[in-house]
């Protein structure tokens, strides 16, 4: 049985490009306008790059609108193939920036344009028909975990460290995690992860199925891209379809659960 996939014109694809990315020779490209992430493209790998590192990664309102806005063009594009989320620093990415979103004048509605542009950041990694890989070094917690799941796989340094803070600091997910979560490394174990706060090193993430491998740090970047250069050796077609299919199977609900997360809110546990 034939499958047909939506697409995008060429002309479409090469407009919506050319806002995001200026290409120096054929095979490379680097973004040179936004300020909290940086874009590049190598061959058909792009690799977005979280790019706050003095505040070791911290997800702003601002990097949300940049990684959501680089996403949505690569997505358009048939030009890659794989993307590879990244981070500049000695973290992965610390969560969210605790200090923006707990300003007293920071309103309502934009607490609430926050909101969607992570869970569309999450999501966009997720069901874009490119295959996405993070790539996991330092501390990956609680919002940075959060966003990392919407990966298709993750790789991480045998240094890395994860965990789910949330109710260590006296908040609920509002991204997606408590959907997430238990799908990639079963309810039990998410539970212990998100009652306990604890941390999971590198090695630790693999045995309980969060990462896909674990390798120290100087190989991480080698072993990122054999895994990327290995899903493009096949049909990327496929690989799109089969992205639909696996979300399909597994994600039914997930619409319900985020929205759910949502109603929540990130509310400060009653002492």
């Amino acid at each position: 049985m034939k499958v047909r996939v939506n697409a995008v014109s060429a002309r479409q694809r090469d407009r919506v490009l050319s806002r995001h990315l200026i290409k120096p020779d054929a095979n490379e490209a680097a973004m040179t306008d936004y300020k909290n992430i940086t874009l590049t493209q190598q061959d058909k790998i792009a690799t977005l790059t979280l790019n706050r590192p003095e505040q070791l990664n911290a997800l702003s309102p601002d990097l949300f609108a940049e990684a959501v806005h680089a996403l949505e063009g690569i997505a358009a594009s048939r030009d890659i193939g794989v993307v590879i989320l990244a981070a500049n620093g000695r973290a992965f990415c610390a969560g969210a920036d605790l200090k923006v979103f707990t300003k007293p004048d920071f309103t309502k509605e934009q607490a609430t344009e926050y909101t969607r542009n992570a869970d569309r950041f999450a999501t966009l990694l997720e069901t874009m028909p490119q295959a996405t890989i993070a790539r996991v070094h330092g501390i990956c917690f609680t919002g940075g975990l959060e966003v990392s799941l919407g990966c298709d796989f993750m790789i991480a340094a045998h240094e890395a460290r994860f965990a789910d803070t949330h109710a260590k600091l006296g908040f609920v997910p509002m991204w997606g995690l408590s959907q997430r979560l238990p799908r990639r490394v079963g309810t039990q174990r998410a539970k212990e992860m998100s009652f306990t706060a604890r941390g999971y090193s590198g090695l630790e993430a693999v045995e309980i199925g969060l990462a896909l491998k674990s390798v120290p740090l100087a190989e991480l970047d080698a072993c990122v891209l054999q895994l990327a250069q290995d899903i493009l050796k096949t049909n990327q077609r496929s690989v799109s379809i089969y992205k639909k299919m696996y979300w399909q199977a597994q994600n039914s609900f997930l619409a319900d659960g985020i929205q759910y997360e949502i109603t929540q809110g990130y509310r400060k546990k009653e002492s």
